[in-house]
């Protein structure tokens, strides 16, 4: 068994907390990520998990033994850091026993177990060669073998892809994919890269300033965020947000108003509140049969086109165009941007720049935040309450 439960983990440097009151239950056999912005806690958590930090409070109990105070040799785990460190004058045989070596398996075992691992990694053909003949993306492979090799109840993986150029991050995502349906073992993976979770993970724990934000499945977190950080966080290109608040039977922003019925939400009259919207989610008002129930019509102003290849990014400036635009996504007058992700098919090109378009969303995918960044509801209408069922995604 592999199932990692963490109490209440705290950790302080000094006056500095770098993580808050987490509390998680993975259970065996689960790819779970820990994911979230640089500082935001995950890496301490994960070391915690594996003995190289102590908890300042709280318990990490690991196949229902607890091991706070253990140290990492004790708790059958397996560590792949984001420096892959193989020993540069150690043959790749060498390197995937070494740990075996060092606790006096037999040297039958020990071969048994290279031979295994070095076939669950496909590296078979590589055993006597040195670390510097090969690939960056072969040395992570060794690495991970050197990990399978002790046959752990639980993985622990600290960016391990980090150092990968894209397109072999990419092709090494859908070999961790493999490897953690073949062996089944628990996987803890700490990553910055919202992509690299939701495409691994059957869980992701969203970490900011120390705390988890939420902790559910990939889509749950895609569809249905806990809060306004998740909304932002999760979703490559993030989703858009209007500052506004509750009037009358409508949400009223500065730009836009999208009509709202706030009974029966913890919402009054005059109360702060922000819509989000996806890119995708967007339409221009003659294309507006892609959205299943879309808004009324609001302008803005095309500022930039940038054609990715299967889609389309535009964009707007709702305001005073004239004015520049922060990195936050709001103009000095008070503008807001605003991106929608258009089919490649539109015809749209770089020529529409300072265009006014009129624009719909769907009320459907509309997410609505309190004052606090707390969720409200997801979709206006037509939209389960019930959350999405969690699953393996990464199956």
């Amino acid at each position: 068994m592999g199932d990692v439960t963490l109490e209440h983990l705290i950790k302080r440097y000094d006056d500095v907390t770098a993580v808050n009151d987490v509390s998680l239950d993975i259970e065996d056999g689960e790819f779970v990520t820990l994911v979230g912005p640089s500082g935001c806690g995950k890496s301490t958590t994960l070391e915690m998990i594996a003995g190289l930090t102590t908890p300042s409070e709280g318990k990490v109990s690991i196949a229902g033994e607890e091991v706070t105070r253990l140290p990492p040799k004790d708790r059958n785990i397996a560590m792949v850091f984001q420096n892959i460190a193989l020993f540069p004058h150690l043959s790749v045989r060498e390197n995937i026993s070494f740990g075996l070596e060092l606790r006096d398996y037999d040297d039958e075992e020990i071969d048994d177990r290279v031979e295994r691992a070095a076939e669950t990694v496909q590296m078979e053909g590589t055993l006597d060669r040195m670390p510097d003949e090969l690939s960056g993306g072969q040395r992570q492979r060794i690495a991970i073998a050197r990990a399978i090799v002790r046959e752990p109840a639980v993985f622990l993986m600290d960016e391990p892809l980090a150092n990968l150029d894209a397109a072999l991050r990419v092709h090494m995502r859908t070999e961790l994919q493999r490897l953690h349906k073949e062996l089944g073992t628990t996987v803890v993976y700490v990553t910055h890269d919202q992509e690299e979770a939701m495409t691994m993970s059957n869980r992701l724990a969203v970490m900011n300033e120390g705390e988890v934000q939420q902790f559910a499945g990939p889509l749950e977190c895609y569809n249905r965020p806990a809060n306004r950080f998740v909304a932002g966080f999760i979703g490559s290109p993030s989703m858009n947000f209007f500052d506004g608040e509750i009037s009358g039977d409508t949400v009223h922003t500065e730009f836009l108003d999208v009509a709202f019925d706030p009974a029966g939400y913890d919402v009054t009259e005059g109360d702060p509140i922000t819509l989000g919207i996806r890119p995708e989610d967007l339409a221009m008002a003659d294309n507006e049969a892609s959205l299943a129930a879309p808004t009324d019509p609001f302008e803005a102003t095309v500022d930039v086109v940038e054609p990715v290849g299967d889609e389309v990014f535009i964009y707007y400036v709702l305001g005073d165009r004239s004015e520049e635009v922060s990195a936050a996504g709001k103009t000095s007058s008070g503008g807001t941007q605003l991106l929608l992700s258009a089919p490649p098919d539109t015809g749209l090109t770089k020529d529409i720049q300072g265009d006014t378009h009129r624009l719909r969303m769907d009320r459907e995918r509309v997410h609505l935040f309190d004052e606090s960044g707390d969720a409200i509801l997801h979709g206006l209408e037509g939209v389960s309450t019930e959350p999405e069922q969690q699953g393996a995604e990464s199956d």
